[in-house]
């Protein structure tokens, strides 16, 4: 049988007495759309630097294409491409000269160079733009550009950090349409010369919507997975919808809740949040407790189990809090790695 695309056992990553990935296992299969989802700092980039050879675990082993990282490096760099959070585009250039340029670096065969050049430019929608300079490009098309320079060179997988970072949410959007034509290939030339079954398409991401579009997502936090399925199987292992009050007294609701319900909630991202199994029916009654109490209601809101949610069950925070919490990773080993 095939290799997985990318193995992971035991993967660790210390930075002084700072630990950023704490002993994960991953398997990922060939022509996935696999996604890392999670806030800054919960060891997703520096899981793609060991992954792409840029960093050497401390401890644990990682193969991507069926190659170890630390033992096979050039050969790993061979068979993957990367799109970094940062750009690392040259702006004066045109958007062909940034693929020749690449293509050099990486030996693609000049036979067939220009061929792959137009192939790639035209599957993000560049071809016309192709003599522009990148200077005049959008953030959109910069991102698109980035990605037809990470397929050039025909990879085996394809890993994004946080590709669309920024980028408005129509252009994130037409980012990850592009991505969806990757994984559905069916099969494309590989820079073995063998044949496979698509792009693997690796990323990270803090989106919630964009996590939706891949066949898995690992949900990270400090360093750990703390939850590995599809979308829609995380989802159900939820179950409960969540409740989301405003209030005029936060802890005095949160007193209510416990006192007439039984149940537990906690105030996220500025509202009371409690998580029911039929939260239209348990609004009414809510709302009844909280008035008659005297605690004034603004708002309430009923949504069914999402990610986030996903995300709350395994960390009791939500993503957005726990991001307004660390803020950006300043780790000065993820600001070098990261090209900052």
């Amino acid at each position: 049988m095939d290799a997985p695309a990318v193995e992971v056992r035991g993967l660790t990553k210390r930075y002084g007495e700072v630990e950023a990935v704490r002993g994960i296992d991953l398997e990922v299969a060939r022509g996935e759309t696999f996604g890392f989802l999670g806030p800054n700092g919960a060891g997703k980039s520096t899981t793609i630097n060991i992954l792409c050879t840029l960093v050497e675990p401390t401890g644990g082993t990682a193969a991507v294409a069926g190659l170890d990282v630390v033992a096979d490096r050039a050969a790993v760099r061979r068979r993957i491409g990367l799109v970094f959070q940062e750009p690392t585009l040259d702006g004066p250039m045109s958007g062909e000269q940034n693929l020749r340029f690449h293509g050099e670096l990486y030996g693609v065969d000049r036979r067939t160079a220009a061929a792959r050049r137009e192939e790639v430019l035209r599957t993000v929608g560049l071809w016309e733009r192709r003599a522009d300079p990148v200077s005049t490009y959008s953030g959109g098309m910069r991102r698109r550009l980035e990605i037809a320079r990470g397929l050039l060179h025909s990879p085996q997988v394809l890993f994004l950090d946080e590709p669309t970072i920024g980028l408005d949410p129509q252009t994130r959007a037409s980012i990850w349409n592009y991505l969806a034509r990757l994984g559905e290939a069916e099969e494309i030339a590989l820079a073995s010369g063998a044949t496979g079954r698509g792009v693997t398409v690796f990323v990270t991401t803090h989106y919630m919507d964009e996590a939706e579009n891949c066949d898995r997502i690992a949900i990270m936090n400090e360093g750990r997975i703390v939850a590995l399925d599809t979308p829609e199987a995380l989802k159900a292992q939820v179950g409960a919808d969540r409740v989301v009050v405003g209030t005029d007294d936060d802890e005095a609701a949160l007193v209510v809740i416990r006192r007439e319900f039984g149940l537990e909630a906690a105030v996220h991202e500025g509202a009371v949040t409690v998580s029911v199994p039929k939260g239209a029916e348990f609004v009414p009654r809510l709302f009844a407790a909280l008035t008659a109490d005297g605690v004034g209601v603004r708002s309430v809101a009923v949504t069914r189990p999402s990610l986030d949610d996903v995300f709350l069950a395994h960390t009791g925070t939500t993503l957005r809090d726990a991001e307004a919490s660390r803020g950006p990773s300043m780790h000065p080993m993820a600001m070098r790695m990261r090209g900052r």
